[in-house]
């Protein structure tokens, strides 16, 4: 299954005010970086991996609809799988893209 290029879209329209966005295909999916850092992709699984801070994961976890991502059958630490219909709207999308923005920026430019 390839990724959803209308949710890569609708990132694209929550991203658009940023400088520094690049995009890459990873993993059977298109990955957003800022200044170099990934900050979330659309997955080939449907929905969206976000990254975040990892001492943060485990309340986004229980407060949202969203799950520690796993690839390799190993837990990837700072990484959340959210669902697609968790992102239905543009407000909720946008609440993870800022997520998503908000730790990659944290981060130093690559």
């Amino acid at each position: 299954m390839a990724y959803d290029e209308n949710l890569a879209e609708r990132i694209r329209e929550c991203m658009a005010a940023e400088s520094g966005v690049s995009e890459r295909l990873m993993f059977g999916g298109l990955a957003f970086l800022l200044r170099g850092n990934m900050c979330l992709a659309v997955s080939r699984q449907g929905g969206i991996l976000v990254r975040v801070d990892p001492a943060a994961a485990d309340e986004l976890v229980a407060a949202a609809k969203a799950e520690v991502a796993v690839m390799g059958g190993r837990p990837m630490r700072g990484w959340l799988r959210v669902a697609p219909e968790d992102l239905r709207t543009k407000r909720r999308l946008a609440s993870w893209v800022r997520r998503g923005v908000d730790y990659a920026r944290s981060l130093p430019a690559k």
